[in-house]
């Protein structure tokens, strides 16, 4: 076996690893997202107003984003010290056990208040290992990958959100089809957290037969780790950390609207039913499925910055036309699922597919896991975990109509684009990891990537 040949399939194992992980975690995530407008609002958070309810319930939801930054700092800290491929095994089995443990909650009729209090403590360990999860995923296809194709490898562990997100839907789907609306509401729900047990085994046996990546494999060999990633990150990269979170806006933005608040908007308010509405957003994730990939490799053709601007404006205007075809359904699936496939699985492709690189460039190896964790988890407070509340609120300010849903997601796309024009006028870091720190080069200007 030839050299290039060993190279290639050692990143080809590297890559399904990070990919089948960062799919179980996503399923575990967006399963909760999935279940909470639908059946945590009715069993967890009873009460005469139906819209409070369901505020409480993605409270919750959004719970599990306010702890990812503390996942990404713990586990990107020891990341960075310790190792990428351990960091990635905790990560997994704190997801697996947490979200197992919600399919056992008993209900807020069987123990009170204790009830929503068990969920929140969950949620929790869910947002906890979600936040170093992603970081440690994307890095290892990245730092595997040769430098000219890192926007396609680092954007196959990205399809994970997707996979997560569509087998998420898929199974309440199918539960919902087969199972009646009583039987889905006492017990059906349950099984599709239980599932995650028999996941976890499999994304444990393969991750655990995965090498260190190189890049990190080389700072470890000259001693080389830093005291306090987070410190040194702070103090070197300041302005890409703020860039970052900017850029990261309308990933969450978009994300949740439409794959988590459209649920609910469509069986409230549209009147079609739950299964109906889960099988246009699974449809809409396979789509994805595809673009993800083919948004990465442009990246590495046309530049990361070029295509995330672009993709954020577009992917933003998008909104309107989508609720318009929504509003204006009367009904017609064709029409509904046109309006989620579309947007959500083409055109937000364009954001999600190079964005795990665009970070990646933004910090050397010394501080990447932590820059990237803490990039991706801290914007997600106020880009994802709080974005089903907005849209509840801003649908309800008007009457019932979504286009202030739309505004805001614009202006998320605006404050993206204007982030990613910055990152493209930004010098990258240095390639030697070790010295990055210990003699800092002259700025190098991002004309490779333009």
């Amino acid at each position: 076996m030839s050299a290039t040949t060993a190279e290639e399939k050692k990143i080809r194992k590297v890559v399904v690893s990070a990919l089948v992980g960062a799919t179980i975690e996503w399923y575990d995530f967006f399963l909760y997202g999935v279940v909470a407008g639908i059946v945590f609002n009715k069993l967890y958070f009873p009460g005469s107003d139906p819209v409070v309810s369901t505020m409480l319930a993605y409270t919750t939801f959004a719970v599990g984003f306010v702890t990812r930054p503390l996942g990404g700092v713990i586990f990107g800290h020891f990341g960075d010290k310790i190792g990428r491929k351990s960091m990635l095994v905790i990560t997994l089995m704190i997801m697996g056990v947490a979200t197992f443990l919600i399919g056992l909650v008993p209900t807020y009729a069987q123990i009170g208040i204790a009830a929503p209090l068990l969920l929140l403590l969950l949620r929790v360990a869910q947002g906890i290992g979600l936040g170093g999860e992603w970081g440690g995923a994307v890095l290892m296809a990245y730092e595997y990958a040769p430098k000219e194709k890192r926007g396609f490898y680092a954007s196959l562990p990205q399809i994970g959100l997707a996979i997560g997100l569509c087998l998420a839907s898929g199974v309440v789907a199918l539960l919902s089809w087969l199972l009646t609306d009583e039987q889905f509401m006492a017990w059906g729900w349950r099984i599709a957290f239980l599932i995650s047990g028999v996941m976890v085994v499999v994304g444990m046996y393969i991750r655990l037969h995965v090498q260190e990546t190189p890049e990190f494999a080389a700072v470890k060999a000259k001693n080389a780790e830093l005291r306090i990633p987070f410190f040194d990150m702070l103090r070197r990269y300041p302005g890409n950390v703020l860039k970052g979170m900017g850029a990261r806006y309308i990933d969450g933005v978009f994300f949740n609207i439409f794959g988590v608040f459209s649920i609910n908007y469509l069986t409230s308010t549209i009147k079609i039913s739950r299964t109906e509405a889960l099988l246009g957003v699974m449809a809409a994730a396979v789509v994805m499925c595809f673009f993800i990939p083919f948004f990465g490799r442009l990246s590495d053709r046309m530049g990361r910055p070029r295509v995330y601007m672009w993709g954020s404006l577009i992917t933003a205007l998008s909104s309107f036309p989508a609720f318009w075809l929504m509003t204006h359904s009367g009904g017609s699936m064709f029409m509904i699922w046109l309006a989620i496939i579309i947007p959500f699985g083409i055109l937000y492709a364009s954001v999600y597919g190079p964005e795990a690189a665009l970070f990646c460039d933004l910090f050397d190896a010394k501080v990447r896991y932590t820059g990237i964790s803490f990039v991706y988890q801290f914007s997600g407070i106020f880009a994802s975990g709080i974005t089903p509340i907005i849209a509840t609120a801003l649908l309800k300010s008007g009457g019932g109509q979504p286009w202030q849903i739309c505004m805001y997601v614009i202006f998320a796309g605006a404050v993206s684009a204007w982030c990613a024009w910055l990152i493209g006028r930004t010098p990258l870091p240095a390639d030697d990891p070790v010295e990055t720190v210990r003699n800092p080069p002259e700025p190098r200007g991002r004309e490779a990537l333009r």
